[in-house]
């Protein structure tokens, strides 16, 4: 790895990157230039970049047109892949914000600004950590990538789904994927992601009959008729996890029903709820017991139910191997941290990535203010973060 003299070139390249792409305002799914301005820079580098367009340039909203970029040096294997995303959540109201969300600055040891944790100074880092790379090894083994969409914070369907669409259509794989998503809890490189639960969302919908409360008998309430079911749906252990996985977990997030009035039996129920679950179970698996638990309940029913379902994302998981080991290796040569490995958490891009037998680990900053007001990230871990980085890059291609 570099020699720690190299440090301060590190940071304030880490630094300076950051703050270009935090003073873009680039609220998803608007890139706003942040990707123009690193394909500008990994062409110097020596990548051949390719901006993919998907959805509709004329709407708004989920279908709007994203942009991507994809970006490649080299044509051999192993291709290491770093994805990220462009895109931030919206400020909410930026009065409540200590310094303006868009105009980032440095105080009390952080870099504020959103975008900040989640996720442009990772970006920064890891096109830092790939010029270093090629500027000390220009003839290096196999071939550096990356994946950058503006779609990851939006309903993630012109993004990177898409993209992977296009190079499994073309036959290009990523043999190690490195998202550099906010993963770290205390301090730097403390935790890594190996891999993520999977996600299924659920739409229910109870219809009965509306009448007046006083005549129940000449109506038939939706609520009633699916309070046993939802309260068996609670109490389900769903599977027991394993050991790099929690539980499958079951939340309900949202129950709708009634006309507002208080002497009225609505006709209708509306409640949202989802499955976060593990590699032990499957998408088929907890549809058919969902469904095994209301038939129960609704056969005798004057009410029926629907489901709509959602599915986010599979599990998936990268167990101990040349990845995390090359992650873990470089942690520890910056930091001199012991990294702990984590399923813990939400969805990730990774969920389009490691279905295509790539292998897949979340490294990043710490995520303790990410989507929050106030949004920051310490300055010093700036400069280490490359490091990792472009540790992780000469662990995986250098003999």
């Amino acid at each position: 790895m570099s020699d720690s003299h190299q440090q301060p070139t590190h940071q304030q390249a880490t630094l300076d990157l950051s703050i270009a792409l935090l003073e873009r305002p680039s609220v998803t799914p608007d890139d706003d230039g942040c990707q123009d301005i690193l394909s500008e820079r990994l062409k110097q580098a020596g990548f051949d970049c390719e901006f993919m367009y998907y959805g509709d340039r004329q709407a708004k909203g989920e279908h709007a047109e994203v942009k991507n970029l994809w970006a490649r040096r080299g044509t051999t294997d192993p291709v290491i892949c770093f994805a990220g995303h462009t895109d931030v959540v919206p400020t909410g109201d930026e009065k409540n914000w200590t310094y303006p969300p868009f105009e980032p600055t440095i105080a009390d040891g952080y870099l504020w600004g959103r975008g900040a944790a989640d996720m442009k100074t990772g970006i920064a880092a890891f096109t830092i950590a790939a010029e270093r790379f090629v500027a000390n090894h220009p003839e290096h083994n196999g071939s550096i990538a990356f994946l950058l969409t503006s779609d990851e914070e939006g309903p993630s369907i012109n993004g990177t789904v898409k993209v992977i669409e296009t190079l499994e259509a073309r036959q290009e794989k990523i043999t190690y994927c490195l998202v550099g998503e906010p993963s770290s809890t205390d301090t730097l490189g403390d935790i890594i992601k190996n891999g993520r639960r999977g996600s299924l969302g659920a739409e229910l919908t109870v219809i009965g009959k509306q009448g007046h409360v006083a005549y129940p008998h000449l109506a038939s309430n939706p609520i009633h008729a699916a309070m046993s079911a939802l309260a068996e749906l609670t109490s389900t252990a769903w599977d027991n996890g394993n050991d790099y996985f929690p539980a499958t977990s079951l939340q309900i997030s949202n129950i709708n029903g009634g006309t507002g009035a208080t002497n009225v039996i609505p006709e209708t129920l509306n409640v949202v709820f989802n499955f976060r679950f593990s590699t032990e179970t499957t998408e088929d698996e907890l549809k058919a017991k969902t469904h095994a638990i209301f038939d129960k309940y609704f056969t005798d029913s004057k009410a029926s139910y629907n489901i709509n379902w959602k599915l986010s994302g599979q599990p998936f998981l990268t167990p101990e191997g040349k990845l995390v080991s090359a992650c873990q290796n470089a942690i520890k040569s910056v930091t001199g941290t012991d990294t702990t490995l984590s399923t813990s958490g939400g969805t990730s891009d990774g969920r389009f990535i490691a279905p295509t037998g790539a292998q897949v680990v979340e490294l990043g900053v710490r995520n303790a203010t990410i989507h929050q007001v106030d949004e920051k990230v310490e300055v010093d871990d700036l400069g280490k973060l490359a490091q990792i980085y472009e540790g992780i890059l000469e662990n995986l291609l250098l003999d």
